[in-house]
Order: C-alpha cells, then structure tokens, then sequence
C-alpha cells in the first residue's frame, strides 16, 4: 500500500474560502455536494469496490471541520479516517428508475462538522447491471479533491495529512489559540477592510438588472426543498473532437458554446451585448494540496449567435479570459479574510452580492482528460461516469430569488465526452424530461448526437 506525503508544517486552519462556504451552509441550511456515478452493464467485483469504500476514507476524504469555539475564530480540520458510513446496497431497481435513484442518493444527509462527511451506495439493476453512487459535501473538497481521492483510494494510496482527532483541545485551549490566530490575521483584515466597502458599493450599482426577472422572483415564496433537474449526456470523443476543429475551436471552446447554447435553451437573461456570461472554474490544485475548494475562477463572455458555426471568436474569449485571470486575481477573494466576522445571517446574501448571482451566470466546468483509473471503482472500467455537483436542502424561494441555475461540467474519459447540466428555469417546468429534450437539441445544434440519460 503506498503513503502520499504528509502536509508540512501543518497548523490545520481552514482556508478562508472554506470557512466561508461552511458558514454559508450553517446559515442557509443549503448544502453543495460532489456526487460521482459509475454504472456498469453488468455485475461489480463486490469485494474490490469493499476495499475502494474502505480506502476512500483516507487522506482529503478523511477528515471533518471543527467550529472554533469563538464566534469570529477560524475553524480547523480534525482527522475522521476510514469509510464515514456504512456501504449501503439497495433493493435491484429497473433501469428506467435509475435517474431517480441517483437523485434520491444525492439528497442522503451529509455533514462536514458531525459527519458523515460522504457516503456510498450500490444499487442492483433488474437487468443485470450495477450502478455506484457517491456523494460528498463540498465543505470538505472540490471536483479536483473528490477525483483524487478516487484515484487513490483504486491505488490503496493513503494520505497522512497529521491532522488531530475531534476534541483534542480543551476549550481553554482552543479559546486561547484561536485569539492568538485571530491577532496573527489582524493585518491582513485591516487590508481587506480598506477596499471592501468600495467594493461592495460597486457590486450593489451592478445588481440593477431588467425587472422582469426581478419581479417574477420576488413574488415566489415557496420553501418547499426541490431536487434541481439533472441529466447527463455522453458523446464520443472522436466525434465532439472532429468538430470542435471544424468550427474553428477547440474542447474548451466548445464546451463553452454547448453551455450558451443551453443558456438560451433555458431562458438565462443575456447582458446588454446579448452575450452569455460564463463563469469558468480553473482547477488550482497540486498533489500535495489540502484545501477543501482550490479553484480561480475566470470570467467569458460568449456570444450563443454563431457558436454552432464558428468556434474561433469563443476560443479567443477563453484564452483572454485565463490571461486576465492570471494577471489580474479577483478582487472578490480579497474579502474572504472578513469571513469569520460576517454575521450567519448576512452569508447568503454577501455571497449573492460578491459573485454575482443575480446576473444569471452559468457555471462551465471542463474538468479536462481523466486517467481511466477513476472509471475503476469496482476494479474494471464502469461503461459510463456521471461527474455531478448538486444540491441539497435548496428552495423553490431561493432558486427563483437567484432567477434560476444552470451549470454545465464536461470531462473526457475512456473515448467518451461525458456532460452533466443541472438546470432550473424560474417560472417555467422544470423537469428532467424537458431538460434532456434541451440537451439533445443543443447537442444537434452542433452537429452531435448522445445517449441523454
């Protein structure tokens, strides 16, 4: 079995970005999760994907977040080693309703403080095939984390990442060590603090948006939780390659033109250029990395007009968008060291205002070639991959409020291109028969057919 390096000089603080998004679930009581589905057409190895349930629970996997005891502290990451539940096997279901089980999986508590943090299940298909699902919260790791911790736990690698056990310090000791950080992070507030209220100023001018869409959300005040449609699509490489070279693009490119074309599909409300405003996650992440969310955003703008014939202008749009992204960091992540001084109350809507929520983004993540390793769950290669980020506990109200979502991740894996589009659209139906019918027209668009599951 082999041992990924430890985490030097560990002192276990939460980045801010991670606290942050732990303070925005304990406020709202919305939780995002990471969900991975391996469907096989045929019977799994029960005892490899045993071992893969046991391995997972080592290393970013392996661990919860402990609240500091001071209402303005940092919190810290505390050890939570081996499987964080039992490995549940379902009664066999046909495979019509394997759509809905995925999302009945998907809504299974998690919780970063108390755990479980993640969880697995297996469910039999009546026509001889296994699907796996597993689901992990956002607070303790990101896309990038959660492939990782895949592709170790198929190698049986085990991270030693030195942190404590729950409960370690007293609460003498903890209030004391926490005071010394926050003094420690004193001067990198008192920065924050000098740009934060123009900023915040200049986002409030931003807000103002037609009011159409405006009006629509502010009479909605349904709390009913809803499970936001989600439907996967898997197109051949060989295929979305050919003519993503053919439209003068690339597979960036043209995933960004499949994500605007949806946009239009689902009603987004285009800027005054009648462009497409994409938000484009850019994995940050190295080997020896222990942050829970170690991404940089980059900002697009993408015009959905001549997308399906000509990629070049998009192509160009990406490549200066990861230019300004390196030169010029987002200033919204120079608030995040007021995170623990944010009263709970006031996380939600600090986040909509900071990234922008109400100006109907649509989030296009390419996680890029994934080594097929990660299709090995069960010790041979799945048929199909579902890369999910959901959900849970999310309101009718709040999903109008932020005028809808749609957020689009693409990957490339054993010769197939694998889609996944959640998709909610205020006012109108929403459901996974209707989101696929989408998904397949925007795909003919292009030129691209799929299996739309």
């Amino acid at each position: 079995m082999g041992a990924a390096p430890a985490r030097p000089g560990s002192d276990h603080l939460l980045e801010f970005v991670d606290q942050a998004l732990f303070l925005g679930l304990r406020a709202t009581g919305q939780a995002a999760a990471m969900q991975m589905v391996w469907v096989y057409d045929g019977p799994v190895d029960a005892e490899q994907l045993r071992r893969f349930h046991r391995e997972f629970g080592y290393g970013l996997a392996g661990r919860l977040i402990e609240p500091s005891p001071l209402p303005f502290g940092r919190h810290r990451w505390v050890s939570a080693l081996g499987p964080a539940a039992p490995l549940r096997t379902w009664e066999p279901r046909p495979r019509a309703e394997l759509s809905d089980w995925i999302d009945e999986h998907s809504q299974r508590p998690i919780d970063p403080e108390h755990g479980p943090a993640w969880h697995m299940g297996v469910l039999p298909l009546s026509d001889g095939g296994t699907a796996v699902s597993l689901v992990g919260s956002h607070c303790i790791g990101d896309g990038g984390a959660a492939l990782l911790s895949v592709f170790e736990a198929v190698h049986g690698t085990r991270r030693d990442l030195g942190y404590p056990p729950p409960l370690s310090r007293t609460i003498r000791k903890a209030v004391l060590a926490d005071l010394r950080q926050t003094v420690a992070d004193l001067p990198e507030l008192g920065r924050t603090l000098v740009t934060a209220a123009t900023f915040l100023n200049r986002r409030r001018k931003d807000r103002s948006r037609p009011a159409g869409a405006a009006a629509l959300a502010s009479t909605v005040r349904d709390d009913t939780t809803v499970v936001v449609p989600v439907v996967s699509a898997f197109v051949s490489l060989a295929d979305w390659d050919s003519r993503a070279a053919e439209l003068g693009g690339n597979s960036h490119s043209m995933l960004a033109g499949v994500s605007a074309r949806l946009a239009v599909q689902q009603g987004r409300q285009l800027g005054d250029d009648g462009t497409v405003g994409l938000i484009v996650p850019i994995n940050d992440r190295t080997l020896t990395d222990t942050r829970a969310n170690a991404v940089t955003l980059a900002y697009v703008r993408v015009d959905p007009t001549y997308v399906t014939k000509d990629l070049t202008e998009t192509r160009g749009a990406i490549r200066e968008a990861l230019r300004v992204m390196r030169e010029q960091p987002d200033e919204t992540f120079e608030l995040l060291a007021l995170t623990p001084f944010v009263p709970k109350v006031a996380v939600r809507r600090s986040a909509d205002l900071a990234f922008g929520f109400t100006a109907q983004p649509v989030s296009c993540s390419n996680l890029g070639d994934l080594p097929i390793d990660v299709a090995r769950p069960g010790g041979t290669t799945a048929d199909q991959v579902m890369l999910r980020g959901v959900d849970q506990r999310v309101s009718r109200r709040v999903l109008e409020e932020r005028q809808g979502l749609l957020t689009v991740v693409g990957a490339r894996l054993d010769g197939t291109v694998t889609l996944t589009i959640v998709g909610y659209q205020p006012g109108a139906e929403n459901t996974k028969a209707v989101l696929r019918e989408r998904v397949t027209a925007t795909l003919a668009e292009f030129g691209l057919a799929g299996d739309v599951v």
